[in-house]
């Protein structure tokens, strides 16, 4: 009996997976070449009139030279342009889209579309009704919605960037390990940190000196979602490997960048925003020591900054001043500022920081509290006659150091610098040495501690930390910054009230815009609270036209945040791996030891 041979059964074949659309149904060429043209097309209209009234801000109404929002439209245009080329592949764009994906299309357009009808709908908001449009403007809307329309019709993949983090590290850290011509050479980094520095400083000075409300707001959107385009496109993951490689070169460029800013001022207005920023900025950066690095919630640390300005008023040789004939050198002024608020900081922190949570919270709310209703009542009626009471101290004297008088404007290189332009220049040092406490104490072997503290205290305490002396230290080194800043504040206003050291309002510096600024720049960063300082102090500046609806405004940028980037603008790695899973655009997956894939829940 003869065996039947049976012919194997050959493996099915796996179905490949459909190629991904987008949104809209439309081929990618034409995509592709929809949103060419109409980002072209948007910048293009920016160049006619989209009113026929000068009465709308930034005189909208000549055609052939763009004005006030129009310029927004066409940067978004050229923009939008710019990275649909690269998804071309044309030679000398394709470093803008490293990571090879879609999405910095989609973003680019989406700002162009949102900056420009914003504008039309303004327009027609301002002057009562859409008859106020001339042809430029419809065409603008048009023309802005093109781009939009090809971006979705395009396959939206998240395409990770993982490999171009690594690849970019091998070029700038182990250039022996790659062919000599795709090296970067240093003076290539160093250039390329150079021109970002400059194009930073320009677009921070356009927001300052932005004139009315709707155009900060069209500034708003424009760089918000270029930044989001960039951070996605892969650019950023560039950036970051640069600044890593170039640590010093870029501090010092950063720096000459503050330092450059007051003389790109005509008006003082100007650089008296700037110097508020640096002086809301150092105490948010001191906040971060206690909140970002600690991870202790304090919701009184305001009062740190008035204990340091009420010092400084008092010994800064003011008529008003309770100790009269006093009249100290601001370096000394400084220095008591700063003493000052360490010593209350100590005394406030020694029997509260055992608390944890909520209760530590609670309890720093109450000193917050506590000082401002008591320099209120030290007034010699309700209380001992220290601080004048809710009149404060007034007619504090301008600083002058060597016959160089802050209070006087002064021509430098033909460049005229004011009186809020010089504090601006002083508080660009103090800046300068709390970056340098601030990094150093970050570093060193208590800032380790800090970070293991915050992590989870049970475990630090095991292995040998003193959590309550590690606490403390970071409670006083976080209030005497807070008091440098006090000291210079004292002098910008002239004058020291009660009024804004309390817990909220409408206008900063108060906890909880301190806070703010902690948690939305970045926690755990040095340029995070920066950041967050300088918006939180632009916001209420600028939309001083929403009147009693900017805390809404400011409300719906809190949730905004905080549902698409809980871990802050500038992130630090750690908190950004918490906030998100492996795997997504911006966070590298978790690899064991040996660089062997880590096993998640779904793979066990």
């Amino acid at each position: 009996m003869t065996e039947t041979t049976k012919t194997p059964v050959p493996d099915a074949v796996p179905t490949p997976p459909p190629a991904p659309r987008g949104l809209i149904p439309l081929p990618e060429a034409a995509a592709r070449a929809l949103l060419l043209a109409g980002g072209i097309a948007t910048a293009a209209s920016a160049f006619l009139a989209w009113t026929w009234t000068a009465e709308f801000p930034g005189d909208l109404t000549i055609n052939g030279y763009p004005g006030g929002l129009q310029w927004l439209t066409f940067t978004a245009g050229v923009l939008t342009a710019l990275f649909a080329l690269a998804s071309y592949g044309v030679r000398g764009l394709g470093w803008l889209l490293p990571a090879r994906n879609n999405a910095p299309l989609a973003l680019t357009a989406l700002g162009g579309f949102t900056v420009t009808w914003f504008t039309v709908i303004a327009i027609s908001a301002n002057l009562g009704g859409v008859v106020n449009l001339e042809p430029g403007g419809w065409i603008a809307a048009i023309a802005s919605l093109l781009p939009v329309l090809g971006a979705f019709a395009l396959p939206q993949e998240r395409t990770g960037t993982n490999g171009t983090k690594e690849a970019i590290k091998a070029y700038i850290a182990k250039p022996d390990r790659i062919p000599a011509a795709q090296a970067i050479a240093p003076w290539i980094q160093r250039a390329v940190i150079t021109a970002v520095t400059i194009i930073g400083l320009g677009v921070f000075t356009y927001g300052i000196d932005t004139e009315y409300g709707e155009l900060f707001i069209g500034y708003l959107f424009v760089v918000t979602f270029a930044m989001w385009a960039v951070h996605t496109a892969g650019l950023m993951d560039r950036f970051s490997a640069l600044v890593a490689a170039n640590r010093s070169f870029t501090l010092a460029m950063g720096f000459a960048a503050a330092i450059a800013f007051p003389f790109t001022q005509t008006d003082d207005h100007y650089a008296n925003i700037g110097v508020n920023i640096l002086i809301f900025g150092t105490v948010a950066l001191g906040l971060n020591i206690v909140v970002g690095l600690a991870g202790l919630l304090d919701l009184g640390y305001v009062a740190f900054l008035g204990v340091g300005a009420y010092t400084a008023a008092l010994v800064s040789g003011s008529e008003f001043s309770t100790i009269s004939g006093v009249h100290l050198p601001f370096w000394a002024s400084a220095l008591a500022g700063a003493a000052a608020s360490l010593v209350f900081g100590v005394l406030i922190g020694a029997p509260t920081l055992r608390l944890r949570g909520d209760y530590l919270a609670i309890v720093t709310l109450g000193f917050g509290e506590i000082f401002r209703i008591a320099v209120n009542n030290m007034d010699g009626d309700s209380g001992p006659d220290v601080t004048n009471g809710p009149n404060g101290i007034a007619n504090i004297p301008d600083l002058n150091f060597f016959g160089f008088n802050f209070g006087q404007a002064h021509d430098i290189g033909g460049f005229t610098l004011g009186r809020f332009a010089n504090y601006y220049l002083l508080m660009v040092l103090i800046m300068a040495i709390v970056v340098l406490v601030y990094t150093r104490a970050a570093d060193s072997r208590i800032g380790r501690s800090w970070i293991a503290i915050r992590e989870d205290e049970t475990a630090a305490t095991a292995m040998g930390i003193n959590g309550f002396r590690v606490k403390l230290v970071a409670f006083a080194l976080g209030a005497s910054l807070a008091g440098l800043a006090g000291t210079v504040s004292a002098h910008v206003t002239y004058s020291v009230v009660p009024t804004p050291y309390q817990f909220a309002g409408s206008t900063p510096p108060n906890s909880a815009f301190l806070l703010a600024a902690v948690v939305l720049g970045g926690m755990g960063t040095v340029a995070g609270p920066l950041l967050g300082a300088a918006l939180l102090y632009l916001l209420p500046e600028k939309l001083v036209f929403l009147q009693d609806k900017s805390l809404l405004a400011f409300g719906i940028a809190l949730i905004l945040l905080m549902r698409f980037r809980p871990e802050g603008i500038i992130a630090n790695r750690r908190r950004q791996l918490e906030f998100h899973e492996t795997g997504q655009l911006d966070v590298p997956k978790q690899t064991t030891l040996t660089d062997e894939p880590a096993v998640t829940k779904a793979g066990a």
